[in-house]
């Protein structure tokens, strides 16, 4: 954004072309092909996407769930646990492998990656927020991809953010990013469900507030915690 005043944006998509710094959050569903593994070819896709953005000279940021649910898997757990001390050593489990992946599939294009795990507190804290505003800069900065999560090992459901698309949101508000991409497993917002609904019409271009649009979102599913509710909030 730099010196760009509001008045001055270019609304919509048209945004893009433009931007040099993007937040691109990639959700569970995905990441682990409905919950079957990591997705490894899917994954190193989306890296070579990221790698040719970085060649362009865009920065990246990558949010990416995908740790509890690639815990399950190495696990043999077929259903989501319900107990949070469950939860936390599934993500534990899984975030070593999501870890490992990704650096894999950088390397292949020379580009390093850094793990950073947040909590709500490391957000919500004036002194912490600014030293994860500082850590991730300095990351950008080296031309370092950072792969952000949730620490889900340690976080409770009391001060979770909910889900990585609203940590997703607050790590693009804390790096000024031109720019959130979210990736899903639909197609995008409808105006209707189209899992149960043929005629449901794609939404191809909101605006921030509208009540419309809240009113459409529907519920997350079974691996991920978000769903098209969040994505609009």
């Amino acid at each position: 954004m730099g010196e760009q005043g509001v008045s001055e944006r270019v609304p919509g998509r048209d945004a893009l072309r433009g931007a040099r710094r993007v937040v691109v959050k990639i959700g569970s569903a995905l990441l682990t092909n409905d919950g079957r593994g990591l997705d490894e070819p899917a994954i190193g896709g989306w890296v070579d996407q990221i790698a040719a953005l970085h060649k362009r000279g865009i920065e990246v940021v990558l949010v990416s769930s995908g740790a509890v649910a690639a815990g399950m898997v190495r696990l043999g757990w077929q259903v989501r646990p319900s107990a949070v001390h469950e939860l936390q050593a599934a993500a534990a489990v899984g975030q070593n492998g999501l870890t490992q992946c990704y650096e894999h599939h950088f390397a292949r294009h020379d580009l390093l990656t850094a793990q950073v795990l947040l909590t709500h507190d490391d957000l919500s804290n004036r002194k912490r927020y600014l030293n994860a505003r500082s850590a991730l800069r300095t990351l950008v900065d080296l031309r370092v991809v950072p792969v952000v999560n949730e620490n889900d090992t340690v976080v409770t459901d009391e001060i979770r953010f909910g889900d990585n698309d609203t940590l997703g949101a607050l790590v693009a508000n804390l790096l000024e990013a031109d720019a959130l991409v979210i990736l899903t497993d639909q197609e995008g917002l409808f105006d209707t469900d189209p899992r149960h609904n043929p005629d449901a019409r794609l939404i191809h271009e909101g605006r921030a507030g509208d009540p419309s649009l809240a009113a459409m979102a529907g519920s997350g599913g079974a691996l991920g915690r978000g769903g098209m509710t969040t994505k609009v909030q």
